[in-house]
């Protein structure tokens, strides 16, 4: 989860709301970079990021573009913003830029081979909108890559595990209230077709694992969210004491030799035709 969509943002943009986005990123990135690399994304190629966040799928596209390329990252939140340009002229992406606005009205005089986001369209009211805009500023062949998460799988992988579902439910309710749609990865097909594109090719990816860097994951979403599963009404009394709650995780995962899944991410793209 990483566009920022203003004040009613689901995760906020806090500074502890972007160290955990650097954490999740690590996490995902193996998964996106295979993802956008069997889209299509690759040398020399001028790729938009709608929804930048900070910074991490910019910077994985300048790396996959590299230096003969270009990068330009769509971003409305301006901590974020001011936090994804420090992070990536510290890593030495000379060939990415990032520019203040909403994604629902991109006005640039650019035209990009590749237009992509990560856990963006799901907290869009209007993701149909949105990529037809964007599709505007491609050129010929142009490549639109996508990856959404599906909370189903995530929900349901493991009922055994008590305290690790109750806290996963919490996470989904707390989406759903704040109107972002969690099955977002499965809706692509449609959101594509319906915006105009050919029908995409469609991956999954569900990283499975047991270690603290894992399974923090979850611990880390519910202390982000916990101001809004109060403002919700949700309960957390399924939880626990929330200062020991990542601690008990990891018991009851160990406890059982299970193994958790993270958020599963569903990958879509398309190509516009060549003429």
């Amino acid at each position: 989860m990483s566009e920022r969509l203003g004040s009613d943002y689901l995760l906020g943009s806090s500074d502890a709301e972007h160290e955990r986005l650097i954490r999740q990123a690590t996490l995902f990135e193996p998964f996106t970079e295979r993802f956008f690399r069997k889209a299509g994304i690759g040398s020399g190629q001028r790729v938009l990021d709608l929804g930048s966040g900070v910074g991490d799928v910019a910077m994985l596209m300048g790396k996959l573009v590299g230096p003969s390329g270009e990068v330009v990252g769509i971003e409305r939140d301006e901590r974020s913003l001011a936090v994804a340009a420090t992070r990536a002229k510290q890593a030495g992406h000379h060939n990415i830029s990032f520019i203040q606005s909403d994604i629902n009205g991109i006005s640039l005089n650019k035209s990009f081979d590749a237009v992509v986001g990560r856990f963006i369209l799901q907290f869009v009211p209007d993701p149909v909108g949105v990529l037809r805009s964007a599709v505007r500023l491609l050129n010929p062949g142009g490549i639109v890559a996508f990856q959404e998460p599906s909370f189903a799988g995530f929900l349901y992988v493991c009922p055994q595990l008590p305290l690790w579902s109750a806290a996963v439910t919490l996470i989904c309710e707390s989406g759903r209230r704040a109107g972002v749609n969690v099955e977002m990865g499965f809706a692509l097909n449609k959101v594509f077709q319906e915006a105009g594109l050919p029908a995409p090719k469609m991956y999954m990816d569900t990283p499975l694992g047991t270690d603290p860097d894992f399974t923090d994951w979850v611990y880390d979403l519910i202390r982000t969210l916990l101001p809004r599963i109060r403002e919700f009404d949700l309960s957390i009394e399924p939880l626990g004491d929330l200062d020991t709650l990542r601690e008990r995780l990891h018991q009851e995962i160990a406890s059982t030799n299970a193994v958790v899944p993270v958020l599963p991410l569903v990958g879509a793209w398309s190509r516009l035709s060549a003429s």
